[in-house]
């Protein structure tokens, strides 16, 4: 039982739609209805309108339009993308973290050539808004651009961005916002009318396999794009904004396919299903974990809905190899430095659910 933050377990009739026979995106136009429905139903999931005419979205942030692309390449592809598409040499990027993801940003804008400056707090930490408000007042620094992660899934952490948006905005509206909402698009609200560029991936809330990014992009940061020389294509979005003529690149059929199956599913149960579901699928991991004496990471009003990290320090893989090999049941351990110190448990997609949080936790309660 796949019980993982991401990958999350495919449905059935995910797995039905990619068994179908394979079609090319090249030169069938069914393809591209597809995709066109695939970003609308991305759209209504982002909580933004895809302008009618696949024009220009609105700049304004109390505007919630936006284009919606879906290129062709794993979670990671769309981080690196923003980066790339938007960070010319030279430019100042503020890069707000609490987590790993957060500071990786801050390496994508170094390969670029842009200056990164962190604003950063400990992994167990809320966001330094203090230290942001003074970086922002600092007449030393010009930012082109901030990036942030609303959920960060190596510590189970869930960032309330509004504070941060809110401080970016009155220093300096001019400043362009990304963030990876990887691992809470789906399961959690999004602010995404008030950000830039917004950042998804097929293979964690949605319950469908790894393979595609996602975006949903406003029309400053498109006006950005093309104001600047690309790098490359792969990691370009621009080419991704029109593709009435065609794609980039041959576009991932079989994942495209499923992810528009998957959210078939989720746009059936309804947003507000699936996000209760996740809250309760949540609650119960918490409060099972609470009765075999295990502490969240972070705090619980700062936990994910779509994951949950417990400390066990130095037993994590331990644990993760007994699960695994006694009730077959895989967890996912820390990263990085935490790696053998915290054990996760993704309720994300098709796995929030009470019943599997349970079945998942009576393992763990057998092996600890």
């Amino acid at each position: 039982m796949l019980m993982t933050p991401g990958p999350t377990a495919v449905p059935a009739a995910v797995r039905d739609a990619m068994s179908r026979e394979l079609i090319n995106p090249d030169v069938d136009p069914e393809f591209h209805r597809i995709y066109d429905r695939l970003t609308d139903r991305l759209a209504t999931v982002y909580g933004v309108d895809q302008p009618a005419d696949g024009g220009d979205g609105q700049d304004d942030g109390d505007a919630a339009t936006r284009d919606v692309v879906v290129p062709g390449g794993e979670g990671i592809l769309g981080l690196e993308a923003a980066v790339a598409s938007l960070v010319e040499p030279g430019a100042e990027v503020l890069c707000l973290s609490n987590g790993l993801y957060g500071d990786g940003f801050a390496d994508f804008v170094e390969s670029y050539g842009g200056e990164a400056t962190v604003v950063g707090a400990d992994y167990d930490a809320p966001l330094p808004l203090a230290d942001l408000d003074a970086v922002l007042g600092d007449d030393d620094h010009e930012f082109d651009l901030a990036t942030m992660v609303h959920c960060e899934t190596p510590t189970g952490t869930l960032n309330d961005l509004d504070p941060a948006l809110d401080l970016l905005k009155a220093a300096d509206g001019e400043i362009l916002t990304v963030v990876d909402a990887v691992s809470s698009l789906g399961g959690v609200e999004v602010p995404t009318d008030r950000i830039d560029v917004c950042l998804g991936a097929s293979q964690k809330c949605f319950s469908a396999p790894p393979g595609l990014a996602t975006a949903a992009i406003s029309d400053r940061a498109w006006a950005a794009m093309a104001e600047r020389e690309p790098h490359s294509l792969y990691t370009n979005f621009l080419p991704w904004r029109d593709t009435a003529d065609g794609f980039p690149y041959t576009h991932l059929t079989t994942e495209v396919v499923a992810l528009d199956a998957a959210l078939g599913l989720w746009l059936e149960e309804g947003l507000d299903a699936v996000r209760g579901r996740h809250r309760a699928a949540a609650a119960r991991c918490r409060e099972r974990g609470a009765d075999l004496g295990l502490a969240p990471y972070p705090d619980p009003e700062r936990s994910s809905p779509t994951v949950t990290a417990f400390e066990v320090p130095g037993r994590a893989e331990t644990l993760q190899a007994a699960l695994r090999e006694e009730h077959d049941v895989l967890v996912a351990t820390g990263l990085g430095a935490s790696a053998d110190d915290i054990l996760r448990v993704g309720h994300m997609g098709h796995a929030a659910r009470v019943e599997r949080v349970d079945a998942a936790m009576d393992a763990l309660a057998d092996v600890l």
